[in-house]
């Protein structure tokens, strides 16, 4: 499993757009600082993704992430998670927990979320429920968030696999051109 999380806000995120030359061109916007914390899980051979939202992200609800996981996996006994560097993914409480129940951490280098799939679904989740959207209210923004990994994402996922991946070639020596 490639573990994040991710923290959309409710802000409008202008992606794309054509604006005339020597025109101005008004941008809607929101007022707010709404926001959610997401922590989530993705089985690249099944395309299966688990999220779980909290009010903060801390070692303590990277926990109860994990317990979720391991209800998901009841015939596993052992998970292998590959996780990014965070505090919070390290602290003794998440390590120790892991260590506990056949989790498997594996911590990817400083600086590379290039190497974690899961990151390229946050950016699949922005084009589909928030890029160029003026959301009206936080209900909206959450429903819609809500709607992309219920809905939305299970629907896509098969088609996904080439950009969900975890294919990438390491580079070992630096090469001239």
């Amino acid at each position: 499993m490639f573990i994040d999380s991710v923290h959309p806000t409710m802000a409008t995120k202008v992606t794309y757009g054509w604006i005339k030359r020597g025109s101005d061109k008004s941008i809607g916007t929101i007022a707010s600082r709404t926001r959610m914390n997401i922590t989530g899980a993705i089985d690249l051979s099944l395309m299966k993704v688990i999220t779980n939202e909290f009010e903060t992200i801390n070692g303590e609800n990277i926990v109860k992430f994990f317990k979720q996981i391991k209800l998901t996996y009841p015939s596993f006994s052992i998970i292998h998670v590959i996780l990014d560097q965070a505090g919070y993914h390290k602290s003794d409480v998440v390590t120790n927990f892991a260590l506990q129940n056949g989790i498997k951490l594996h911590y990817l280098p400083p600086y590379s979320p290039n190497l974690n799939p899961i990151e390229r679904l946050w950016k699949v989740m922005n084009e589909v429920a928030r890029n160029n959207v003026v959301f009206t209210s936080a209900e909206e923004f959450r429903g819609r968030i809500r709607k992309f990994f219920s809905i939305d994402y299970p629907a896509m996922a098969q088609s996904l696999a080439d950009r969900l991946t975890d294919n990438f070639r390491v580079a070992t020596k630096a090469s001239s051109f």
